[in-house]
């Protein structure tokens, strides 16, 4: 059956009793509805809920809601499996079948990291092909490291560069410095090996029907933006990590292809 996330917006004072409480309706009723409902996600401060659920249809969905509680989805987006487990990670469950994530419930954020070689097509032109694959290798070595320390995921490779996912996103940031301090220390061994580094946050689903879709493209716009050696971070990424030992420069608002507006970038700093 498809899978199906749906986002439930501006749920107000709603408690995280109330919400449990009508995800307990809906799991008694599923079955006449042909549903399965498999967790959700409480982002509190926003006031905002995620459900996950195999359902026939997007019709016998809504009319699970309907019936058990009345809370009806803003949106409903048909997801891939793989992809989701991707980003969301293998997360656990609690008594209330709610996302638990490292021993605490989770919010569903989720930080996104991009990385990229700086001039990984001049290497293959100038060194040869060999020397490119040695490039990449010695990026996959530091990248694939600093995510599993920060206990990150990596959702996939794209040939010089690596997507991945934090259920943290101070631990996103501690992972982009420890692959700058890695990769700074290799001296001549790293045969000139430069990573760019772009960081952003978002929730599970967004308005472009793609999970992450915006947090992941801004990743990927900002990582094309950085420099060799350099990690920028969205202005979301530099809230959320206050207090956390990272430092940023602000690096100003930057215009970036797919965003209308200038995006504000911050620079993470790091020694060697």
């Amino acid at each position: 059956m498809p899978i199906y996330m749906d986002v439930h917006p501006d749920l107000g004072d709603a408690t995280p009793e109330d919400v449990a409480e009508a995800h307990k309706r809906d799991l008694a009723i599923q079955d006449q509805f042909g549903v399965q409902f498999l967790s959700y996600w409480l982002n509190g401060p926003d006031g905002k809920a995620f459900c996950l659920a195999e359902s026939p249809d997007e019709g016998s969905l809504v009319a699970c809601h309907k019936q058990a509680h009345g809370l009806m989805p803003h949106e409903l987006i048909e997801v891939s499996g793989p992809m989701l487990s991707g980003f969301l990670g293998d997360t656990s469950k609690d008594l209330d079948e709610r996302a638990m994530v490292n021993g605490e419930h989770d919010t569903g954020l989720r930080a996104i990291m991009f990385t990229d070689i700086e001039g990984s097509t001049d290497v293959s032109t100038s060194r040869g092909d060999k020397a490119a694959v040695e490039l990449v290798r010695l990026h996959d070595d530091i990248v694939r490291g600093a995510v599993a320390d920060g206990r990150g995921r990596e959702i996939k490779h794209t040939g010089d560069g690596v997507l991945a996912s934090f259920s943290s996103v101070s631990s996103a940031v501690g992972a982009s410095t420890s692959i700058q301090v890695a990769t700074g220390k290799l001296g001549e061994e790293g045969h000139g090996l430069r990573i760019k580094v772009g960081l952003s946050a978002g929730e599970p689903v967004d308005s472009d029907s793609d999970i992450y879709g915006a947090a992941v493209n801004l990743a990927a716009r900002i990582c094309a933006h950085a420099t060799g050696s350099q990690t920028l971070a969205s202005g979301t990424v530099r809230d959320l990590a206050i207090g956390k030992g990272h430092d940023f420069v602000d690096k100003g608002a930057v215009a970036l292809k797919g965003f209308p507006d200038p995006v504000p970038l911050f620079e993470v700093e790091w020694r060697s």
